[in-house]
């Protein structure tokens, strides 16, 4: 018996399996697995200056002027006396600065101070250009 040439191709193809969309499948899954095994960490190096000494260095004999913020208003306290406002402190610290224009400045913030006191602080240290000055941190 002589079939006709294409019924026996649509039999053909009807009993075998389409094996495509799973070869994609693994495919997909095989480069994922193999670009996620071994990555590495990519970074960026960069240059952290190094202290000259390992050593805290003392305060010193040079006269200081410390200012403490305060988490609770007033926020400001000068050589241990606080200020009702910021006018107050600016004026003072401006004719301490003037008296002893030397004097290095000393910033000790409570941890639980806000942080716009100190931005304002540190505003008026810029305006005044007073470079001579250290910030008390906890390590």
């Amino acid at each position: 018996m002589i079939g006709h040439p294409h019924k026996s191709l649509r039999a053909s193809q009807a009993q075998g399996l389409d094996l495509t969309a799973l070869i994609d499948i693994i495919f997909i899954v095989l480069v994922f697995l193999l670009l996620t095994a071994n990555s590495r960490l990519m970074t960026l190096p960069i240059d952290v200056p190094k202290a000259q000494s390992d050593e805290v260095a003392p305060l010193g004999a040079h006269t200081n002027l410390t200012i403490t913020l305060l988490p609770k208003a007033p926020h400001w306290s000068l050589e241990g006396q606080a200020f009702d406002s910021w006018d107050e402190f600016e004026s003072e610290f401006i004719k301490q600065i003037k008296l002893t224009p030397d004097a290095k400045v000393i910033v000790a913030a409570d941890k639980n101070a806000p942080v716009q006191p100190l931005m304002t602080l540190l505003e008026l240290l810029q305006r005044l250009n007073i470079e001579n000055t250290q910030i008390l941190m906890e390590s």
